[in-house]
């Protein structure tokens, strides 16, 4: 082929259609954005491009994020919008009380307009919109700029159907009936039912008229975008854990289609800083040594995630069982608890040699993969829970709020991964007596076959994300949909 040859072919090839371009919401907490940014970094590596939507604050939150795929990934930074019931400053969950946790949610919807504004502006389209469980107003986005509407639930399909389902059906409880006032799910597979205390507390407050008239009704709608105008749902779940809620469409996720495509999080974290958040880290490292003085399995860790505050009560009842259970722990207790550890506990535990207690934050994924760490007392919120079980370690479920009271049922009735340790929720104290047992004989012979169903199930979670496992396909799957929508 001659010289001019060669350049009449190069300019008659295609120029190769840019990526699809994918709109990415996450809620600012820490819980729900941590996932959501694992899981853009998976569609990242297969060749989308991703603008994440921030605020000036939580701009850390995905900081590694656009480090680990520049070319893939950018961010979009809006101002919060303010609201009168939520102090000057507040953009992040971790500095809210429960009882603003609505009025959250509906400062947050207002980002809706200048996101309208920004996409409009842009010279690409957007093809689709994936956006946090809490962030339902996307949906109508999606469909007002001509894009696909994609749920991300960072918890699994039970936990986000059984609240959907609610804000639905608005079941009421009965004047005349306490908390043990039972609400049922009949079209969830089994049927399952649960307690009105066990019941998501924003979906209590709003059928008690607890809630302002504009926040509840923000709230209860913020579900119903989700079930009635979404394209579908992708959970952090996978089918050996969820099968049964994944065989078919849900009737109380609108019968809308789902991926399953969890476990997201990475395997390892050698550096021991995912989640920190900027804070001050303990280093993995510190931490390592210490529990490499303990026989493997032997070691009970202790932690109830970044949002549940301990009372005095509950904390003196848990460091009493564990001194009277005389197994080894590592506590690690969050800010908002730190001041109600019992005055000498620590101290004790030191003397022993067998106990010790981390103030703040606390690398947990390189804790629970070390192999002194046998059990995990855990408040069950689902990052938690697949961190647990991706390390194959067997759980103390200790539900606070939320969808960790479904979550426990999970993994206590039907994965049988965990043992009930309390089962009370926030601010329930249990008998430290009883709690001493439950420790003791996790550890003891009692636990053996718990520990081995986790074990197994490690297995399956980590066949699940690779190749040929039925996350890896559902996430293959859904990236080959968003091609075909660009």
């Amino acid at each position: 082929m001659t010289f001019v040859a060669q350049i009449s072919a190069m300019e008659a090839a295609p120029t190769p259609a840019p990526a699809p371009h994918v709109l990415v919401i996450p809620f600012p907490a820490q819980g729900h954005a941590l996932p959501l940014v694992d899981f853009v970094s998976l569609l990242a590596a297969r060749g989308l491009r991703l603008t994440v939507v921030t605020t000036p604050a939580n701009l850390q939150l995905v900081s590694p994020l656009l480090a680990a795929h520049p070319a893939a990934v950018r961010a979009v930074t809006f101002p919060f919008p303010s609201h009168p019931s939520l102090p000057p400053g507040l953009e992040n969950t971790k500095g809210c009380g429960p009882g603003q946790f609505p009025a959250f949610m509906q400062a947050f919807a207002a980002l809706r307009q200048p996101i309208l504004a920004w996409v409009r502006a842009q010279l690409e389209p957007v093809v689709a919109i994936i956006a946090d469980i809490f962030c339902g107003w996307a949906q109508p986005l999606a469909r007002e700029i001509g894009a696909a509407g994609i749920v991300f639930s960072p918890s699994g399909v039970l936990g986000i159907a059984i609240p959907h389902s609610a804000f639905r059906r608005l079941v009421s409880r009965p004047a005349e009936s306490g908390d043990e006032f039972t609400v049922a799910f009949p079209s969830i597979p089994g049927a399952p039912s649960y307690q009105w205390r066990e019941m998501l507390l924003m979906y209590r407050n709003y059928m008690a008229g607890a809630l302002e008239a504009q926040v509840g009704e923000s709230v209860r709608q913020n579900f119903l975008w989700n079930v009635e105008e979404s394209w579908g749902f992708v959970f952090n779940s996978f089918r050996a854990l969820e099968g049964r809620y994944l065989e078919q469409p849900l009737e109380d996720l609108g019968f809308r289609r789902v991926w399953a495509v969890g476990p997201v999080a990475p395997d390892t974290d050698a550096a021991g800083t995912r989640g920190a958040g900027g804070q001050e880290a303990v280093a993995a490292a510190d931490l390592s040594a210490w529990l490499d003085a303990f026989p493997d399995g032997s070691v009970v860790y202790v932690c109830f995630g970044s949002q549940a505050v301990l009372t005095p009560a509950v904390a003196a009842a848990l460091a009493e069982a564990l001194e009277r259970s005389a197994v080894p722990f590592l506590w690690v207790v969050g800010a908002g608890s730190s001041g109600v550890v019992p005055e000498g506990f620590e101290a004790r535990a030191a003397a022993a040699a067998r106990g010790r207690v981390v103030r703040g934050w606390a690398p947990q994924v390189a804790l629970l993969r070390h192999a002194a760490v046998g059990w995990f007392v855990t408040h069950c919120g689902w990052n938690s829970t697949l961190e647990a079980v991706a390390a194959g370690v067997p759980m103390l479920a200790w539900p606070m709020t939320g969808d960790q009271f479904v979550n426990a049922r999970l993994l206590v009735d039907e994965a049988r991964v965990a043992v009930r340790a309390c089962a009370g929720g926030v601010g329930c104290a249990p008998d430290a007596g009883e709690l001493a047992s439950v420790l003791a004989d996790a550890a003891g012979e009692k636990g053996r076959d718990v520990r081995a169903r986790a074990l197994a199930l490690a297995d399956e979670a980590a066949r699940a994300v690779k190749e040929g496992g039925s996350s890896f396909a559902d996430l293959e799957g859904l990236v080959q949909e968003i091609r075909k929508l660009g």
